[in-house]
């Protein structure tokens, strides 16, 4: 409205002369009651990005999705390896591997593993992130010492870790030989609670993903509310407790879901360490899986397992994303 009155006045004339050299110095007059078209941000782009990912595009579908077909179709045959003569069963395979107590307790060790592993991630890891973030003494020792197994092979690690165990031969009943702490020595590999704390302890030593997690987020972190809270007297403890740990919330949640994924992922850690030793008790879904496909026929009871264990792993990834969208968080 007060457009149409100013087109027949002084000031309107004005306008217009402005709104013509305007037009002249290339800027095309927008029309009363129109609003100017916004052209979407990265549109043009859409061509050329595609073009550069449709490599990896190709290679996903060549590699990802016709593995998971054929790992579907599998787990409804009697199969062996030479994929011959398969005969269809159904779900057969499915009950067989859900009523399966060695399966049931692969799966509750993964479970437990990865409990027991954030647990520790988000104490001990944090807390040594902390203190190498702060410059602590002998901080190139620290890193040294639990960033190594996140740097070389998981494979060689374990491998290591397993030698180690041995009951007659290995470097930790040794050094409590030595000691004279000979009472103490265990068959680490021949007991269930031994073997369990064996896992436990590589575990332990296992976190130097999330120190580097940690690490990398205190880099990023607001410095003035920590000098705000020692200028007003905060003790270490609180610094940690109630303040840094809050503000790591997103890195927290990175380390949760890895952590929890990486249960799954962990077939060198246990196969190479104590090779799901004894009897099979500290197995996970990985050795159960690779143990499985021993045998006449069992390729189809094996991708069987690998399905159920890959629709825990899409739930539990399901569920982080939702608990991480209703938190309106990013990841750090």
């Amino acid at each position: 409205m007060a457009i149409g009155q100013n087109l027949g006045s002084p000031e309107g004339s004005a306008t217009t002369g402005d709104t013509t050299r305007s037009a002249g110095l290339g800027h095309r007059p927008v029309p009363a009651g129109r609003a100017p078209r916004r052209r979407r941000p990265g549109g043009s782009h859409a061509l050329p990005a595609l073009a550069f990912l449709a490599p990896l595009l190709v290679f996903y579908a060549t590699y990802f999705v016709y593995a998971i077909g054929f790992l579907g179709k599998a787990s409804r045959q009697r199969i062996g390896l030479s994929f011959v003569n398969a005969v269809d069963v159904g779900w057969e395979n499915f009950r067989l591997v859900v009523t399966d107590p060695n399966f049931q307790r692969a799966l509750v060790n993964s479970l437990g593993y990865a409990l027991f592993h954030i647990a520790v991630a988000l104490t001990l890891g944090f807390l040594l992130a902390m203190m190498l973030s702060t410059g602590v003494r002998f901080r190139k020792t620290f890193y040294i010492v639990f960033l190594v197994p996140a740097l070389i092979p998981m494979a060689l690690f374990a491998t290591v870790f397993g030698q180690m165990l041995e009951t007659r031969d290995g470097a930790i009943n040794g050094l409590l030989r030595n000691v004279g702490l000979g009472a103490l020595t265990q068959d680490w590999l021949g007991a269930t609670v031994p073997a369990y704390t064996a896992v436990a302890i590589l575990l332990v030593y296992a976190i130097g993903l999330p120190i580097m997690y940690y690490t990398a987020g205190a880099s990023a972190m607001d410095l003035s509310v920590i000098e705000s809270a020692v200028l007003d007297g905060a003790r270490t403890g609180q610094i940690f407790r109630l303040i840094l740990f809050p503000l790591l919330k997103n890195v927290h949640k990175t380390v949760i879901l890895s952590m929890l994924l990486g249960a799954f992922r962990g077939f060198d850690i246990i196969y190479f360490s104590t090779n799901s030793q004894p009897g099979g008790r500290t197995g996970i879904v990985g050795t159960y899986i690779y143990s499985s496909t021993v045998g006449v026929d069992k390729v189809g009871f094996a991708a069987a397992a690998s399905v159920i264990v890959l629709l825990v792993a899409l739930v539990i990834s399901i569920i982080q994303l939702i608990v991480t969208r209703r938190s309106g968080s990013t990841y750090v």
